[in-house]
């Protein structure tokens, strides 16, 4: 079968990770895959052995209505270049909602086309209305990355099948040959994400500033002058160390005793949590968000706690609560068990499951 995988922006985030793990998974399989995405960006799509590569011309802008244009004319390239080449007995799989250019492409072509789906919360409400409903008039079947997302985006009678994300098989060799030091003192928290203020980066600051005797490292996904100019005018307390994008994780993970995902729930829903489930790789208890899929990969009290972010309080009461050395170390050993859920083997079946459909 030939594969017309199609995603926006090529970086270090959890979409495009989610996509280079199936591509692998398609390439053992003996698919022919073809990759477009946007020119000009290293991340987790690049350099993958057994593609064919199409990029195509993005740009992003701080001015919002020239992003919206720059993303128009990138589908409007996008669905030129796939219509060049797409046979109707071909599969198109589109990850996330905003390369539809590939899925309005697959619809004049009559080819089957796959939506991936890893977000709900896009702004505005006028732009998600537009991109959802070109997924509505053209999508043959949608995957989506957690239990909950597909209860609230799942569309009419459009199959649908949820395939969460899942830790990848290497990342497991790397962090199962790691021999973690005995923990005397729990006191490393990290936070791994995009660099928004609906991420809860300035609460995360907050709680560093609360809580003087532990250390925090926050890594973000941004170049270092934005870094700069996003922090210029905030205090930044002596405990916290900011970080530029990181294409290794590992180290973190090993520097860490706890995780945290701080996404403010009237910004930003979090329908997965890959940072979360690596973090459990090496046992580390996390603290997450009350909404969302993430909360299917955290049982409050058990793994980790589940704390609205925008409470300090109950934020530093969880803290407190997981910096008890006995308390952690059960945490920390359901975390690790908790992985199991979450193991690229089940990923792969569910993706093979669902390219069979369309390989009949």
């Amino acid at each position: 079968m030939r594969i017309f995988a199609a995603h926006l922006f090529n970086d270090y985030s959890g979409s495009p990770k989610v996509l280079m793990q199936l591509i692998k998974s398609w390439v053992d399989d003996n698919h022919e895959v073809h990759l477009y995405t946007c020119s000009g960006r290293e991340g987790f799509l690049s350099h993958l052995n057994g593609v064919q590569y199409h990029f195509y011309w993005y740009s992003l802008s701080s001015n919002p209505y020239i992003r919206l244009l720059f993303l128009m004319a990138s589908q409007f390239i996008l669905m030129a270049k796939i219509l060049m080449k797409l046979r109707k007995d071909d599969l198109v799989y589109v990850n996330t909602a905003l390369p539809f250019g590939a899925a309005i492409a697959a619809k004049m072509k009559g080819a089957k086309l796959v939506y991936h789906v890893h977000e709900t919360s896009l702004k505005p409400e006028i732009f998600k209305s537009l991109v959802f409903g070109i997924m509505k008039w053209s999508a043959d079947h949608l995957v989506f990355v957690s239990d909950y997302l597909a209860k609230e985006e799942a569309i009419g009678n459009i199959p649908y099948t949820v395939i969460h994300n899942a830790i990848p098989e290497d990342f497991l060799e790397e962090s199962s040959s790691y021999e973690k030091e005995v923990i005397n003192q729990v006191k490393h928290v990290l936070m791994v994400c995009s660099l928004k203020w609906y991420k809860g980066v300035n609460e995360f600051l907050e709680l560093a500033k609360s809580n003087p005797r532990l250390e925090f490292r926050l890594v973000l996904n941004a170049e270092e002058h934005e870094i700069a100019e996003y922090f210029s005018k905030l205090n930044v307390a002596e405990n916290i160390e900011i970080l530029s994008t990181q294409t290794n994780l590992h180290p973190h993970y090993q520097w860490a005793h706890i995780i945290v995902n701080l996404s403010r729930a009237d910004g930003w829903i979090e329908t997965f949590g890959l940072t979360i489930i690596e973090g459990m790789a090496y046992g580390l208890p996390a603290m997450i968000p009350t909404v969302g899929g993430i909360t299917e990969l955290v049982v409050d009290g058990t793994n980790g706690y589940q704390v609205d972010s925008r409470n300090i309080d109950r934020l530093n009461n969880a803290l407190c609560k997981m910096t008890d050395l006995d308390h952690y170390q059960y945490l920390s050993n359901m975390a690790s068990q908790q992985l199991n859920s979450f193991r690229e083997l089940v990923f792969k079946q569910k993706s093979r499951a669902l390219l069979e459909l369309f390989s009949k």
